[in-house]
């Protein structure tokens, strides 16, 4: 679908701040999310220098989900700024990425570092970056949450969680929702936060039927 042009007008403002070129740290089973922190402790020495790199060009780096080939990743990710930064003395980097918005890989760039760098484009995913929040009935998401996370002993400071704002709080479920590596990735990939929304609900609903369907069969 083209882009209207209020989104235009916004993408190409968008498009100066970000580079098309990032470094990006490939990790198994962590899926991140744009308006979310993601706490990482570096310890090996190719991400100690991506990391001391980005840092050192305005903080910028992506992170994707890297697949069973470790050589292959999604071609969905999300790029964060390094907002905390802290060097251990044994050589390990303490940092906290604040996630930005996603970007879809193009291709990987070759070069010189231990390192891999990626062309990136954020058009799909404009909306990360919109300050305006939509209305979405949330309610039945939020009651069957609920119950998924107990049941999984996952335990959550709702009162903290009410704090914050939607989009923050449906990234923050898809992050810590106790789902697979795919299921979380499909909600990466979501484009809306209505159709994540859906797709989260769907899940977690689909969870709960098996969990019900189980028990009756123990039964």
């Amino acid at each position: 679908m083209p882009l209207s042009a209020s989104q235009f007008f916004l993408y190409n403002n968008f498009m100066k701040d970000f580079p098309s070129t990032i470094p990006v740290f490939p990790l198994s089973g962590v899926i991140y999310f744009p308006r979310t922190n993601l706490p990482l402790n570096i310890f090996e020495q190719r991400y100690l220098n991506l990391v001391n790199d980005a840092y050192n060009k305005g903080g910028l780096m992506g992170m994707v989900q890297s697949k069973k080939d470790e050589n292959d990743v999604y071609g969905i990710g999300c790029l964060g700024k390094i907002s905390d930064y802290q060097k251990i003395k044994d050589g390990r980097i303490l940092i906290n990425l604040t996630g930005i918005t996603r970007f879809k890989i193009l291709k990987e760039i070759s070069n010189n570092k231990m390192y891999r760098e990626f062309k990136v484009d954020y058009t799909k995913f404009v909306c990360d970056i919109r300050n305006s929040e939509v209305k979405i009935n949330t309610s039945d998401l939020m009651s069957k949450t609920k119950i998924f996370f107990k049941r999984n002993g996952l335990l959550l400071n709702w009162v903290e969680f009410e704090k914050l704002n939607l989009t923050q709080k449906i990234n923050t479920l898809s992050m810590i929702a106790p789902i697979t590596n795919e299921e979380k990735q499909k909600l990466l990939e979501s484009i809306t936060l209505e159709s994540k929304v859906q797709t989260l609900k769907d899940i977690i609903s689909f969870y709960l039927f098996e969990s019900a369907l189980n028990s009756q069969t123990i039964q």
